[in-house]
């Protein structure tokens, strides 16, 4: 008779140990590819650690904090970015609009706990429980966690927030109160990227709607190599961060 496949083991990670080598993350054809390790320490030092070796945290309420490092990895190339028509002309609209603005870095906290908020199409509740908040927000403060914002009005009106060490940037999570808002703040981030010389955003994981910004699946190994490279490199200043609007005219 056949019978069940027996899942890979999951270590425990205590405070003071290191993340496993993500070689040793779960494989196609388990319960869950890309699960490296179970813990509880959710710390600055930890975060930069993961960020570091390629490996993110994700969870449920219920659940430990989860690593991952999953293989193939979802990136958008800053060359492959497509700006559809349909965004062009968005951006060239509020562009004529004196309260709209593209910026970094104003309101990080408002950004992260709109996102934790915002409904995910096919989830119930969200994965940015308050405790993963409440990490961002000290990432943010140690200068390694950033947003892109879209105001209008003098209102917040969409964003995202991303993780940045050297010229290796991590993207996380986006929300949204107006049409395109958090394409936009998107758009302002490769906007940037691309006049800093960074070369890729991380997406973590594939979803129909990165692949049709220009995402793609790139080996993890390729991944991690492209990643230990801009780790060495200067970060820009993303709070002062300009945005080029002639490259979107």
């Amino acid at each position: 008779m056949p019978t069940d496949t027996p899942q890979p083991h999951l270590p425990w990670i205590q405070t003071q140990e290191e993340l496993p080598p993500v070689e040793q993350a779960w494989g196609t054809g388990t319960e869950a590819p890309g699960l490296l390790a179970a813990g509880s320490d959710l710390s600055v030092s930890r975060l930069l650690e993961a960020y570091s070796k390629g490996v993110f945290p994700w969870f449920n309420p219920e659940q430990p904090v989860l690593w991952w490092s999953p293989d193939p990895r979802m990136v958008l190339e800053i060359a492959d970015f497509k700006l559809h028509r349909s965004l062009r002309k968005t951006l060239s609209r509020y562009a004529a609009h004196p309260q709209f603005e593209l910026c970094f870095d104003r309101a990080f906290d408002l950004v992260i706990e709109a996102c934790a908020q915002s409904p995910r199409e096919g989830q119930k509740g969200t994965w940015i429980v308050p405790d993963m908040v409440k990490s961002y927000k000290a990432l943010h403060q140690a200068g390694y966690a950033h947003s892109a914002e879209t105001w209008l009005d003098g209102k917040l009106v969409a964003g995202l927030y991303f993780v940045a060490i050297g010229k290796a940037v991590f993207g996380e999570s986006m929300f949204s109160t107006i049409t395109d808002g958090s394409k936009m703040a998107l758009a302002a981030l490769v906007n940037v990227c691309k006049s800093q010389q960074i070369l890729a955003i991380d997406c973590q994981q594939n979803t129909p709607h990165l692949a049709s910004m220009g995402a793609r699946e790139i080996s993890r190994a390729i991944f991690l190599e492209k990643t230990r490279l801009a780790l060495t490199m200067a970060e820009p200043d993303w709070k002062h961060a300009q945005i080029n609007w002639d490259a979107w005219r």
